[in-house]
């Protein structure tokens, strides 16, 4: 199979065929309706592909890709993970730059690299190399491999043993 260009972000799965003329389920991993828009291009299967139409599905969404012209074409992109290019919005923090950044309070003090970003429900945490959770609500700024947070007092220590 072809290998994805550089750069392209994991955004879903094609699930199953749905119907007789190409249609596909999928599960979007991304809350951006501008992934599920007409012309947008996707790469699975080894190839792009272009939604044509999507609509909402109980739980996933159904989408018509061009390149897809039947129930056989659909049927053999089931389970295939969907990439696309990176959206560009600069008021979003994105995990794949947040990921690798450096750490640090408005007072300088470093707190370490973030290692992963795990999903929470009340506000997704930065995982650092040291163990230490933050919410990523305390970010004030990001820039080039640097966040910038401003935590409330003793978070770090919540952790800490005396």
């Amino acid at each position: 199979m072809t290998r994805p260009p550089a750069g392209l972000l994991e955004i879903g799965t094609l699930r199953r065929a749905h119907g007789l003329r190409g249609e596909i389920q999928v599960e979007l991993g991304s809350e951006r309706p501008e992934r599920l828009a007409a012309g947008t291009r996707w790469w699975a299967g080894g190839r792009w592909l272009t939604v044509d139409s999507s609509r909402r599905h109980q739980d996933r969404w159904i989408v018509t890709f061009r390149e897809v012209g039947d129930r056989n074409a659909a049927q053999r992109l089931t389970n295939t993970v969907a990439l696309a290019e990176p959206l560009d919005d600069p008021d979003e923090l994105w995990v794949h730059e947040l990921i690798g950044s450096e750490v640090v309070e408005l007072d300088g003090t470093e707190r370490g690299r973030c290692v992963a970003v795990v999903a929470n429900p009340a506000a997704d945490l930065m995982e650092l190399d040291s163990g230490a959770l933050v919410p990523v609500v305390f970010v004030v700024e990001h820039v080039a491999g640097r966040v910038t947070i401003s935590p409330p007092p003793g978070l770090f220590e919540l952790g800490a043993t005396s």
